[in-house]
């Protein structure tokens, strides 16, 4: 197989990376990779990452608040096998420690707080028997419930998981989980290895899938370690040059905002 051919990190081609690595070049930035990320010795606490703390934040200001869910559903169509998909559920949530972590502050600060692994809930909800019409309404209303779980930092989970039987070969997993654990890329991950453990598990094989050489804290570690100093200034310098000079953009403040925000809103698609 010529690797030349197969898509690089994020998609991009091995000419599209080589691009835009001289075009960080020109712009002063240093293309170089930094310290490798390494396993962390020791259970010390663990801060959060940058993005983490960012919707910590958020969270700080509206506790509760969940327009920073991810959510999503998996159709299951056949025999169910029950038994395995939560092997497969509890499996995924062992693998991965930020699906088992919560947030708590000391002096403070936030940090990462890593749960021991243990068996998820999978509750089953069996609507079968409801006439069709009523069935497809329930199963909506439950997704949007599970959408819009209220979520707490402190305590957790901050994962949520359940099962609907809309007939005997016909079922419906839906996933609910807090943004600063998850993300769109990783919910791809978490589809993938679910099908990936539930295929095996269902034929009594064992997880295919190879042991994690890092967690996600490892990550926050490396970049809190990392951009620092030099560092952090070379990439701000970055942003202050590039954003200056810039038109203030003027929008309308005249829409008075509601006493409790509803978080109601629309978009508009434009090419």
């Amino acid at each position: 197989m010529d690797s030349q051919n197969l898509p690089a990190a994020g998609g991009l081609s091995a000419e599209e990376l080589e691009l835009l690595a001289l075009l960080m070049e020109e712009e002063g930035l240093d293309a170089t990779t930094p310290q490798t990320i390494l396993p962390r010795t020791q259970q010390a606490e663990l801060p959060l990452s940058f993005a983490q703390q960012r919707l910590w934040f958020l969270d700080q200001w509206e506790p509760g608040n969940a327009a920073y869910n991810i959510a999503f559903a998996l159709q299951l169509t056949g025999q169910l096998n029950i038994p395995a998909l939560q092997q497969a559920l509890n499996t995924i949530i062992a693998r991965h420690e930020a699906l088992r972590t919560t947030f708590a502050t000391v002096d403070e600060q936030p940090i990462q707080v890593i749960a021991p692994a243990a068996p998820v809930p999978l509750p089953l909800t069996d609507l079968s028997q409801l006439p069709e019409p009523e069935r497809e309404a329930e199963a909506r209303a439950r997704r949007r419930a599970s959408s819009q779980t209220a979520f707490d930092l402190t305590r957790g989970p901050l994962f949520v998981a359940e099962l609907l039987r809309l007939r005997p070969d016909e079922h419906i997993v839906l996933f609910a989980m807090h943004h600063i654990i998850s993300d769109g890329w990783s919910s791809g991950v978490f589809q993938r290895e679910m099908i990936a453990l539930y295929t095996a598990f269902s034929q009594g094989r064992p997880s295919p899938l190879a042991p994690l050489p890092i967690q996600y804290a490892d990550f926050a570690i490396w970049q809190r370690a990392w951009l620092q100093g030099e560092v952090l200034e070379q990439q701000l310098g970055y942003w202050q040059r590039r954003l200056a000079g810039l038109p203030v953009l003027d929008l309308p403040t005249d829409r008075p905002r509601p006493p409790v925000q509803s978080h109601r809103g629309a978009y508009e698609p434009l090419s």
